[in-house]
């Protein structure tokens, strides 16, 4: 006489520290939806139950659901997806310039692109003016 469980939560993320014992943190990337449809992306940090401390910085895991283990613990190492290809540092800068580069584009996109072109072309005119002024 089996009991059945209901199948628990799973998630991927990286490890992005695991300086502690038997305890890794984990990033999970997701994405959810903004209140007007728009996809925004979301980050949330997990700590997880390493037994064996098998995971390393920048690996991309999958971690388990399951009951508190410590005050912050409730989620479990399940397995090692991949290994760390580059370190978190490098990691951590390739996300800070992902950020940038979409700021940049969001504020690129409020200006349409033809109107681009005579903004550009203004600016130009008003530099030839003022340097013909200046002689």
């Amino acid at each position: 006489m089996e009991l059945e469980r209901k199948q628990r939560q799973v998630l991927d993320g990286v490890v992005i520290s695991d300086k502690n014992n038997k305890t890794i943190t984990v990033l999970v990337e997701t994405h959810k939806r903004h209140k007007y449809g728009k996809r925004v992306k979301y980050r949330k940090k997990y700590y997880a139950h390493d037994e064996n401390n098998e995971a390393k910085e920048g690996d991309t895991v999958r971690i388990m659901a399951t009951r508190p283990l410590s005050a912050l613990k409730r989620w479990r190492l399940v397995k090692v997806l991949s290994l760390a290809e580059v370190s978190i540092e490098e990691y951590q800068e390739a996300l800070a310039q992902e950020e940038i580069l979409e700021e940049i584009e969001e504020a690129t996109k409020e200006v349409p692109a033809d109107k681009r072109e005579e903004v550009v072309v203004e600016e130009t005119k008003e530099e030839h003016v003022t340097e013909e002024q200046d002689a």
